[in-house]
């Protein structure tokens, strides 16, 4: 299993720069303008994180009763880190370089939550385990898929971090992995930034309530870009980007997310409104990312060949 660091500073070898180091001993379950932060850290600095798995450790093997657990401490973010100079109205842009997970973790099914609540009869917790870049459960091999579920910033009013929303929260995304950029909206001096629930492995939807539940560390940089925040979370990949929309009722949360697709691709190219609708029905994707959290969160995939920088995208969501 991974081990506790400490906060402090070290050096990393590829590039040369200082690493801030934050452990998971400081967790908080609820984002809030009323946070104390852990550190505070200038803009451009890498930070190592520390996490809990999503119950805080508390099933240390799978023979607990998993509805005995204390469920006030489940998807603790580590944190938060308060960043100099960001203000409402500015973006954090956080930069995710590297995840690195402990080599087993858990899966559990409880009476009345997932996508199928009614037909869970039982309690269960099950054992995942880490090969190389495989994950095995009762001995079955799929491909190992590691992201972040819980990522985001204070809120003005008191969030749970299991909840998602337009400050990012338990989005449960698994695009958010290592090589992706996440864009969120500032909402309190300072960001008070904090991450969690790592997954090793989920599918889009995380049908059963879990992935495999993981701790682990996160390697990144935080940024801030002045005065320009999205209205919902954008994510960067490679080729794609992504806007995160969350609301209590799915099909609400497609027609957002389509709307805003269909306004940037508009702005973007040039295109009327409805010229815009045709082209986002050949190239833009509407994809869940999960469907059991308070709130249902919904991504459209829009090919970064329409637009020339993220910015295009930010300003119209």
């Amino acid at each position: 299993m991974i081990k506790r660091g400490q906060i402090g500073r070290c050096f990393d070898l590829n590039t040369r720069e200082g690493i801030i180091r934050v452990d998971s001993s400081r967790v908080f379950y609820a984002f809030s303008p009323d946070l104390e932060p852990v550190i505070k850290v200038p803009p451009r600095s890498i930070l190592e994180i520390e996490t809990n798995d999503c119950y805080s450790n508390q099933l240390v093997d799978t023979g607990l009763f998993v509805t005995q657990i204390d469920w006030s401490r489940i998807n603790p973010a580590t944190g938060p880190v308060y960043v100099e100079g960001a203000e409402p109205g500015d973006t954090l842009v956080v930069k995710i370089l590297k995840i690195e997970t402990a080599d087993e973790g858990l899966l559990i099914t409880v009476p009345g939550t997932g996508a199928l609540p009614d037909l869970v009869r039982e309690a269960r917790a099950g054992r995942c385990y880490v090969v190389g870049d495989k994950v095995v459960f009762r001995g079955k091999v799929v491909e190992a898929r590691k992201m972040i579920g819980v990522i985001g910033v204070a809120t003005r009013e008191r969030t749970s971090t299991g909840v998602p929303g337009r400050h990012g929260g338990n989005l449960d995304t698994r695009h958010v992995t290592e090589g992706s950029t996440l864009y969120l909206p500032v909402e309190v001096e300072g960001a008070l930034f904090g991450l969690g629930d790592l997954h090793v492995a989920m599918g889009d939807g995380e049908v059963c309530v879990t992935g495999c539940e993981v701790g682990g560390k996160v390697l990144l940089v935080l940024d801030l870009i002045k005065n320009a925040a999205p209205k919902w979370p954008v994510l960067e990949t490679e080729d794609s980007i992504y806007v995160l929309v969350s609301h209590e009722d799915l099909s609400k949360a497609v027609t957002e997310a389509v709307e805003i697709g269909v306004k940037a691709i508009s702005r973007a190219t040039g295109l009327d409104w409805h010229e815009a609708y045709m082209l986002a029905s050949m190239a833009m994707d509407v994809e869940i990312s999960q469907v059991v959290d308070p709130r249902k969160t919904v991504r459209i995939r829009l090919p970064k060949y329409l637009f020339p920088h993220v910015t295009d995208i930010m300003k119209f969501t």
